[in-house]
Formats: C-alpha cells, sequence, structure tokens
C-alpha cells in the first residue's frame, strides 16, 4: 500500500496534472486535435484560477481542521504523548547535520510543551523512512536529535522507527506503548490530518484524545479570502486532495471504519 499510494498519488496531485494538460496541450496543437489542446489549455487554466487563487482548497481543508477540538487537560493526568512523524525532513537533516523542519513543525513543538507540563508522560514518536527512489533516512532518527535538544530527557522518549503510513503509526505505536486500561494518550498531528489518525487509532484499538496542531486556516473567517499567488493555493490543493484522497482509500481497504470520522 505505502507504494501503490505513492505511485498512485505521484500521477494525481493537481501540479501533475496541470503539466499533463500543458504538454497534452503542445503535443496536439499541431495535429488534427486542435481542439483537444485548447480544451487541455483551459482545464489547465480552471485548476490554476479555481484551484490556486479561488479558495476551493480552504473550504476541502475547513471540515477537516474543525472536526476534532483539542481533549481537555483538566482532570487526570496525561499519561503519554504520541508524535506523528511529518515535520522532520530528515534528508536534509542527515546531510546538513543540523534541525531541518518543514511547515508542520508546530507537531514537535507543542508535544515538547505538553511534555514539560506533564513531566510523568512518556512520549513516543513514531515515523520511518518515505523515500523511495533516494536514500531511505529515518524520520525517527531526525526527531530524536531535536526532542533531546529541546530538553525533553532521553529516558522519556521511544522512537518507533518502521512504520511508513498513518496505518503503519497507528499499530506500531500501540505495540510500543501497550495502553493500559485507564490510561490517558494524547495524539499530536496536524488538525487537517488528524480525522484519519483518529480513525486508524481506533480501528488498532488504541483509545486516544486528539490534540491538533498544524492548523492551515484562521477558522471560518478565511472562507472567502483568495490566495495573492496561485502557487500558494496549488500547494494546500495538493495537501487537502491527498487527504481526503486517503480518507477514501482508508475506508475502502478497511482501515477505518468511517469516512470522516467524527468525536465521541
Amino acid at each position: 500500500m505505502f507504494y501503490i499510494s505513492k505511485i498512485f498519488w505521484g500521477l494525481l496531485q493537481p501540479g501533475v496534472l496541470l503539466l499533463l494538460l500543458l504538454v497534452a496541450a503542445i503535443g496536439l496543437s499541431h495535429t488534427r486535435f486542435q481542439r483537444t489542446a485548447w480544451s487541455c489549455v483551459i482545464a489547465a487554466a480552471l485548476i490554476i484560477i479555481v484551484g490556486g487563487l479561488l479558495p476551493l482548497s480552504t473550504w476541502m481543508i475547513l471540515p477537516l481542521e474543525e472536526r476534532f477540538s483539542r481533549a481537555s487537560l483538566e482532570g487526570r493526568p496525561v499519561d503519554g504523548i504520541i508524535i506523528l512523524g511529518g515535520f522532520e525532513d530528515s534528508r536534509v537533516a542527515a546531510g546538513r547535520g543540523a534541525h531541518a523542519m518543514n511547515e508542520a513543525g508546530e507537531r514537535v513543538t507543542e508535544a515538547v510543551e505538553l511534555a514539560r507540563r506533564f513531566p510523568e508522560a512518556k512520549v513516543i514518536f513514531t515515523g520511518g523512512a518515505r523515500e523511495i527512489i533516494a536514500q531511505p533516512t529515518i524520520g525517527a532518527d531526525a526527531a530524536g536529535v531535536i526532542l533531546h535538544d529541546l530538553g525533553i530527557a532521553p529516558e522519556r522518549v521511544t522512537l518507533e522507527r518502521n512504520a511508513r503510513t498513518t496505518f503503519e503509526n497507528a499499530v506500531l505505536t500501540k505495540e510500543l506503548a501497550n495502553p493500559q486500561p485507564g490510561e490517558r494518550w494524547l495524539l499530536v498531528t496536524s488538525a487537517w490530518h488528524m480525522p484519519r489518525s483518529m480513525a486508524v487509532f481506533r480501528n488498532a484499538g488504541f483509545e486516544v484524545e486528539p490534540w491538533p496542531v498544524d492548523y492551515r486556516t484562521a477558522g471560518d473567517s478565511d472562507r472567502w479570502w483568495t490566495f495573492s499567488s496561485p502557487l500558494e493555493g496549488l500547494r494546500r490543493l495538493e495537501v487537502v486532495s491527498r487527504e481526503w484522497l486517503a480518507l477514501i482509500a482508508y475506508r475502502l481497504t478497511g482501515r477505518s471504519d468511517e469516512l470522516l470520522p467524527s468525536p465521541r
């Protein structure tokens, strides 16, 4: 499934579709299929305008970001904090010997804040190699250095190094955590990724509480905001399109019991 999803998404992502349409238009422009060539140009222009400038991607991402609120931290203490990989750039970190994070960096900064608030809580990071062609690098290795340098004691941290998908994150983390009845575990991941994450953890039999981070919108007030650059809009469209396709795929393959999981 890991390789199938990589290949499938590589062909369907908006940027690749845009490129294919433009190449097809050029290739057909000097043939008897000129009308088809113009159709490709129009389709490419629509992707740029609707997907890149208009708030289509915002409408798509808001239902995901708004689905789960943060768990209340009042009452009983937290026993464990789970951080899903994806914020670390392990390839750059290995090449440069330095911290390297992407736009999802709040996954680790928020998790560190939680770990300081609950000093007895265990911390589990889950994330392995994601590369297919390049030399594999392990996300957990890069994340472990960041957690250590941010002051989280090594004896509190468990690094899960093999998961490549959200489904594997859930299954392998449950094996490591061995959660006991009555324990309270927080799940830290991007808000737009939280519905699928909660679904697979439930499917794995690991009851966790959501702590969404890495919001890409300010809330419903962004619904009618247009993008200043089509590249910005297309980037968000790429992220949210992939997430919706993954939700559908996980439901069809039985890795989730709900298409769009909801809070309990």
